[in-house]
C-alpha cells in the first residue's frame, strides 16, 4: 500500500518479518536510496555507508551465515560493538520482554519451544525472505554522533521504502557475524558494520506482520515545561 504523507508512512511502518516473492526493481530502489541521501548528519559529514545484496551475492551470504550458525560455538565471531546494555532496566527490559513474546505469540510459538524459537531467530540470517539485503557501515573512527546520524539516514530510507509500497526490517542480529559479513560483501575491514536492512514487499495477511506493538504513552517519554 502506497501512503500519500509522512504522518501515513510514520503510521504504518513496522519491521516486517516475511516477504512475499516479488522482486524489488533496482531502478525504484536505486531513486529511494537517491532520495534518502537528504537526510541530516552533524556537519553534513554523511557518515553513511550501504552495501546492497541481491542475487547470488546475498545467497551466498545467507549460506555462509547458515554456515556459520551450524558450527555453533566453533563459529562464533567477535561483534563489534554491544546491542544491548549488559544491565538493562524497566522500563526498557520489559518492553524489550514484551515485543519478544508478542512475537513468538503471533507465529503460534510456546515459551518452552526452544527448537522452534531458535528457528525463529534463525529467520534473521534469511532476511527473512527478502530479496534485497542492505548493509550499513561506517569507518571505524566514527563517534555516537555519526551513529546517531546513521540511524536518521535509516529511518528516512524505512519511510521512503513505505511510501513505495515496500517493506522492510532493520536487523542488528546480523552484527554478531561481522566477520563473515564483511568479507562477503566486500566492505572495507576499517568499517564497522551497525546492521542488515531487509528490503521486499510484505507478506500482507502474515501474523508475524501483523501482531500488536504499542508504544509507550507520550507523557512518558516526553516533558513539556510551559511555565
Amino acid at each position: 500500500m502506497n501512503v500519500a504523507t509522512v504522518s501515513q508512512a510514520v503510521a504504518s511502518r513496522r519491521s516486517i518479518r516475511e516477504f512475499d516473492s516479488r522482486p524489488v526493481d533496482s531502478t525504484l530502489l536505486r531513486g529511494i536510496l537517491d532520495k534518502a541521501r537528504q537526510s541530516p548528519s552533524g556537519g553534513n559529514l554523511q557518515p553513511w555507508h550501504a552495501t546492497v545484496l541481491s542475487g547470488k551475492r546475498l545467497d551466498r551470504l545467507r549460506q555462509e551465515a547458515r554456515t556459520a550458525m551450524m558450527k555453533g560455538l566453533d563459529g562464533v565471531e567477535t561483534p563489534e560493538y554491544q546491542i544491548y546494555p549488559a544491565d538493562l532496566q524497566d522500563p526498557w527490559r520489559s518492553r524489550r520482554g514484551h515485543n519478544g513474546e508478542a512475537m513468538y505469540t503471533a507465529l503460534g510459538i510456546g515459551r518452552d519451544d526452544k527448537a522452534a524459537r531458535m528457528a525463529a531467530v534463525a529467520r534473521n540470517f534469511d532476511f527473512f525472505g527478502a530479496p534485497v539485503g542492505l548493509l550499513l557501515h561506517t569507518p571505524h573512527w566514527m563517534g555516537k554522533p555519526q551513529w546517531a546520524d546513521m540511524g536518521m539516514w535509516l529511518q528516512t530510507l524505512m519511510l521512503l521504502l513505505v511510501e513505495a509500497g515496500l517493506g522492510s526490517c532493520a536487523q542488528e542480529a546480523w552484527s554478531t557475524y561481522p566477520e563473515t559479513v564483511k568479507r562477503v560483501a566486500d566492505i572495507p575491514a576499517d568499517h564497522t558494520f551497525f546492521c542488515a536492512l531487509a528490503i521486499g514487499y510484505p507478506a500482507i495477511n502474515a501474523p508475524i506482520n501483523n501482531f500488536p506493538n504499542p508504544r509507550a504513552p507520550l507523557d512518558e517519554i516526553v516533558r513539556f515545561f510551559e511555565d
